[in-house]
């Protein structure tokens, strides 16, 4: 094969893993949006709208990291197909469920093969493409992330409002269909297979220790609110923080027989590691909390159409990738953790200006009147999420590189997960509590902002624990890691 021909082939790659990456962003973003619409069509409780969204983060996180492991052993670009065929089949299924319970099983199907599709991205992109040419390649990456951020809510807002013959909220999984097959042949055509030289053994008791003690968590906070907060809730979540106190001190004995751990313990032991992984949990979590019940307020609490709940947060993503491009470029060398620690503040800033806005106008409340705090917290999100992860993996060895970027990622899933899981508290308590009544959700969607301010401001006091500046170099071994994911 010719260079040229080569040459043409690697960037033909780069496009189909870019455009599967995108699939999955988008997806991640565009079901928020549509929740008030599968509530009024499957009848869906509270519960099971926050399972939908809960069930596809938890999956992901699960098997990012042994995702990733697969393709190191098995080849990326086979996993990959793998990966982006079972997303395609698992959106149709997405798309026909005829009840919650089949769509909360088909989302999680959906999390599951994305845990084996998304980490092989970046693998595939450092299999490919040499170190000079990598930072362009991750600008164009970063490009698509906020590309995703952007299109995502509208794409959702359009398909739902547009209500494509009669199917309402369905085209919003079944618009993955024909990229998904797209992907697949061309991904086929023009993606060269790859390993790792020495991959890591597969830990599967750990994967099924971690999944079941975060399962036991999870289950009773979602579930509990709408069973009166039985004993049996609480007898799990305490059965479920056993599991994975199990799960910690398998890892340690699966570290001494044959150095494959899904965690690598170790990277603990380093103070900026172990205070990111404590940042990424709590800024997921913040977010995960965030974005559902900011459109349960904006479509059910002011009856806003999806198309217009959709417009309406265009400035926030815009604010949130202009932001990111910034403080990775330009802040962040000059002013290292400073800039986190100020987008933490910034962020906590605009939920407390959108609390005092959706107070003072109440439900007569419009877009342009929630575009400042909007604007405020997209711009404080984007000055976190993109330099989070390097500052993060600044200090960490350089051969645990790619496991450290496989956890950050999962980390952040598993926030989503537990923010929205703990929606039954912040947000759905405040509905049970008041009733039926004119404002309930304004009332639920402000104490939510003040779960979500405070848990920014412990973000910020995290914060601390990272280097004060971290080296700009690319991190070694991402193979596990994946491109940051803005919402749950």
């Amino acid at each position: 094969m010719s260079t040229e021909v080569h040459d043409r082939r690697r960037w033909y790659a780069l496009a189909v893993v870019m455009t599967a990456s995108l699939m999955d962003l988008v997806d991640v973003t565009i079901v928020n949006i549509a929740m008030p619409s599968i509530r009024e069509d499957t009848g869906a409780s509270f519960s099971a709208l926050q399972w939908i969204t809960a069930g596809y983060a938890l999956a992901f996180a699960v098997g990012l990291i042994t995702g990733g492991r697969l393709g190191d052993i098995y080849g990326r670009k086979r996993l990959f197909l793998l990966g982006i065929a079972g997303f395609t089949v698992a959106s149709a299924l997405c798309g026909l469920a005829g009840s919650p319970g089949l769509l909360v099983a088909a989302r999680v199907l959906q999390g599951a093969t994305a845990a084996l599709m998304v980490p092989q991205v970046l693998s595939i992109i450092h299999a490919g493409f040499p170190a000079h040419e990598r930072g362009k390649v991750f600008g164009l990456f970063g490009a698509m992330v906020g590309l995703g951020a952007v299109l995502g809510p509208l794409l959702g807002a359009l398909l739902t409002e547009w209500d494509l013959f009669g199917l309402q909220w369905r085209p919003i999984f079944l618009v993955n269909l024909p990229v998904g097959v797209a992907g697949l042949v061309l991904g086929r055509r023009f993606i060269e297979e790859s390993r790792a030289p020495k991959a890591l053994k597969l830990d599967l008791v750990g994967m099924v220790l971690v999944a079941a003690g975060l399962l036991m968590v999870l289950y009773p906070l979602t579930e509990g609110r709408e069973n009166g907060w039985p004993l049996w809730g609480w007898v799990m979540m305490a059965g479920g923080l056993a599991v994975l106190v199990a799960f910690v001190a398998y890892e340690r004995v699966k570290t001494a027989r044959d150095g494959s751990p899904l965690v690598e313990l170790s990277l603990f032991r380093v103070r900026s590691f172990a205070g990111g992984i404590g940042v990424q949990l709590l800024f997921g979590t913040v977010n995960g909390l965030f974005f559902l019940v900011w459109t349960l307020y904006l479509q059910l609490g002011l009856g806003w159409s999806p198309l217009k709940a959709g417009l309406t947060g265009v400035p926030f993503s815009i604010a949130v990738s202009l932001a990111a491009g910034l403080s990775v470029q330009q802040l962040v060398p000059r002013f290292g953790r400073r800039v986190l620690q100020a987008g933490a503040l910034v962020d906590a800033v605009g939920a407390l200006l959108y609390l005092a806005a959706a107070e003072h106008w109440g439900a007569g409340i419009q877009p342009w009147q929630m575009a400042l705090p909007l604007i405020v917290m997209g711009l404080g999100m984007g000055l976190i999420v993109a330099p989070l992860t390097d500052a993060v993996l600044s200090q960490v060895p350089r051969e645990h590189a790619g496991s450290a970027s496989g956890l950050i990622n999962t980390t952040g899933q598993l926030g989503v997960a537990l923010g929205l899981g703990l929606s039954s508290v912040a947000f759905f308590g405040v509905v049970d509590r008041e009733g039926p009544v004119d404002g309930v959700f304004l009332h639920a969607f402000t104490h939510a902002l003040g779960w979500v301010a405070t848990g920014l401001l412990a973000v910020f006091a995290l914060m601390a624990a990272l280097p004060r500046r971290s080296p700009q170099a690319e991190p070694a071994g991402a193979a596990e890691s994946q491109e940051p994911a803005l919402v749950g």
